[in-house]
């Protein structure tokens, strides 16, 4: 069995540095309904919950990492990278960050740093954690969380777009979607596939 300190040392910190970073975060300006956010939050909560029943399974709540081998360290890297990557946007953000889906007194399109890469940064740096994590055990619930978590970020971003054109303007964002991918660096997106 495979599991350790390192990755519930690296999700927690992630977690509570998150929480913490809330409070940094200017007033919304405007947001969607909480009705519209209700169904992404359901099936991301549910992801997460299948994640951590996944190593549940065992009886234990962490399975220790008796020998970390290479597939062991090359997950826990990618893990390391992905939450690094939604660090990395969220600082670049700033006070525009929300957990929820808003628009901040002088909102505009952040188009540069990892939003120059791609439109939803978190999220491509959250999944690629998560899809680390859940091939480090991998089972039934570990893939259903993948999905889920998956579909529910998915849900999110489409919410989060029909928003943003919107109150951004619908040809600036058409501009930004056409020039940067949604969630995978360098992928091409629809114009640049033509």
């Amino acid at each position: 069995m495979t599991y350790n300190a390192p990755f519930a040392a690296l999700w927690s910190a992630w977690f509570i540095s998150w929480f913490v970073a809330a409070f940094w975060a200017s007033r919304a300006a405007k947001r969607v309904r909480r009705a519209e956010e209700a169904r992404y939050w359901a099936i991301t909560v549910a992801g997460g919950v299948l994640l951590y029943w996944s190593w549940r399974t065992t009886g234990r709540l962490w399975i220790e990492w008796v020998s970390p081998g290479p597939r062991e360290w090359a997950l826990f890297g990618l893990a390391a990278l992905g939450l690094g990557f939604t660090w990395w946007a969220r600082i670049h953000l700033g006070t525009l960050w929300s957990g929820n889906v808003t628009s901040k007194a002088g909102h505009r399109i952040v188009d540069t740093g990892p939003y120059g890469l791609v439109r939803h940064p978190i999220y491509s740096g959250l999944l690629l954690a998560v899809y680390a994590t859940a091939a480090l055990r991998p089972n039934g619930y570990a893939l259903a969380s993948v999905v889920l978590f998956t579909i529910g970020f998915v849900t999110k971003l489409r919410l989060e777009e029909r928003f943003l054109m919107e109150e951004l303007g619908a040809d600036a964002y058409a501009a930004y979607r056409a020039r940067v991918p949604m969630l995978v660096p360098f992928w091409p997106t629809r114009r640049q596939a033509d």
